[in-house]
């Protein structure tokens, strides 16, 4: 059985340790079945996509529509090493899955306008819906009506890029969940993430500008009445279907 590939762009340990295994919780993923690379302090190695089952990559603080004299040497470093994968992954048609950064990455890839002109979010749970492409994609099996989705993110996509399909919608951000081809999907939401999951994220990025400080508690209190169920559910038809 084929382990699926699992890169992370989280500078701070504690943040991509507590994402790594909600990664694999959620996605119902034993470790063994997982290969982790933290892009932040690894150079990307010599990668065969045809020895996984599929390609993960988890959120960050960067964002890829920054002027690339504002990005730090880490910044870019993690952003090429992620997009050198892309070519092999929409020519291959290779099952990907891109949370949050990854949406971003996919969009800038495929020539998409990705910018923080509209349709940032702060952090905080919203509601998403389904396109009809989207109740009729396997990725959402199981998934009936409106869900909580967890987001946070400055940057967005602004146009869904060419030969990419609509799978999810939300009111202030349209382009919450997109697919290009058959198996080279993303979401502008985080899957992975439960209450418990944002509580530590807002600890660790509240002066990182994706909210007002002051109001942490009142965002932590809040995410922890969202239902990850819906989220936790993509990340497992995902596993499902390709593992």
């Amino acid at each position: 059985m084929k382990p699926f590939l699992i890169l992370q762009l989280r500078p701070e340990a504690e943040a991509s340790d507590d994402e790594f295994r909600a990664i694999l919780d959620k996605g119902g993923l034993s470790e063994d079945r997982a290969r982790r690379i933290r892009l932040e302090r690894e150079e990307l190695p010599a990668i065969d996509l045809a020895d996984y089952a599929g390609v993960i990559v988890g959120g960050g603080p960067g964002c890829v529509s920054d002027a690339p004299e504002d990005k730090s040497p880490l910044e870019k470093h993690i952003e090429d090493e992620v997009m050198s994968l892309m070519p092999a992954i929409t020519g291959g048609d290779v099952p990907f899955l891109g949370c949050c950064y990854g949406i971003g990455i996919l969009a800038h890839h495929l020539g998409g306008r990705v910018s923080k002109d509209r349709f940032g979010e702060p952090v905080s749970v919203v509601r998403a819906t389904a396109t009809e492409a989207g109740r009729a994609d396997p990725l959402l099996f199981g998934i009936d009506g409106p869900f909580d989705a967890f987001v946070g993110h400055k940057e967005a996509v602004q146009d869904l890029p060419e030969g990419c399909v609509h799978l999810v919608a939300g009111d202030a951000c349209p382009f919450q969940m997109i697919r290009f081809g058959e198996n080279v999907y993303a979401t502008q939401f985080h899957p992975e993430a439960d209450g418990e999951v944002f509580a530590l994220r807002i600890r660790i990025y509240r002066e990182k500008g994706y909210f007002d400080p002051g109001d942490a508690e009142h965002l932590t209190a809040a995410a922890r009445r969202g239902d990850p169920q819906a989220g936790a559910r993509i990340l497992r038809n995902f596993v499902e279907r390709y593992g």
